[in-house]
């Protein structure tokens, strides 16, 4: 997948985000040279595994400004810095347990000129704030999930959906939800890319 193929799903984007965009490949490959955050196969997959993939939670749930959003377990910055291309007027705070993956988030955010997110080498429990959306990418089962950041969630979001979690999973993911006990809406990402990827790729939205 090319930077064209990804703005077909995304046509509105200005120069400027689409110049973002197009920086990433040749960002991920230099940090990803010092420190391992993409297995070597995704890397020549960016687009398609990494960004377009993090940019379906935007297909379910389009960011308001002023909206602030934490990205749990943020690894080398995904969903976190895609979306924060895509959102500039949506604050994103992104965290990971793992310092050395924190230190490129930082880095290409900064290379992006990404003013509208920041960074931490930090646990999800050890965060004490409250935000409008919480997101994160497959980081354990939604029932382990779940204990880490209940509570944190304002009740101030006029978006179309209520203040929650959206989390990208894939697979059957029936005995998982039932195990956690939460009550859920599956969205699948078939029925946005084409891509044989995302057959199996869902984002998984839990109330607050």
């Amino acid at each position: 997948m090319t930077s064209d193929q990804l703005f077909t799903y995304f046509p509105n984007l200005s120069p400027a985000q689409q110049q973002q965009f197009e920086q990433l490949p040749a960002l991920y490959e230099f940090w990803n040279n010092q420190i391992n955050v993409i297995s070597r196969k995704d890397i020549d997959q960016l687009f398609e595994r990494h960004v377009l993939h993090s940019l379906g939670i935007a297909k379910i749930m389009p960011f308001l400004p002023g909206e602030s959003v934490l990205d749990v377990g943020t690894g080398g910055g995904f969903p976190g810095i895609p979306l924060a291309i895509l959102f500039p007027e949506t604050k994103f705070y992104l965290v990971d347990s793992i310092g050395k993956k924190i230190k490129v988030v930082q880095e290409v955010a900064k290379a992006l000129g990404l003013k509208n997110l920041r960074a931490e080498h930090l646990r999800a429990e050890q965060v004490n704030e409250k935000f409008d959306f919480i997101v994160s990418r497959a980081v354990t089962r939604l029932g382990e999930f779940y204990p880490w950041i209940k509570g944190k969630f304002t009740r101030t979001s006029k978006n179309a959906l209520p203040s929650g979690i959206l989390y990208l999973k894939g697979g059957d993911l029936a005995e998982e939800i039932k195990e956690s006990g939460l009550k859920v809406q599956q969205f699948y990402l078939k029925d946005y890319f084409a891509e044989e990827f995302f057959e199996t790729k869902q984002v998984i939205y839990v109330k607050g």
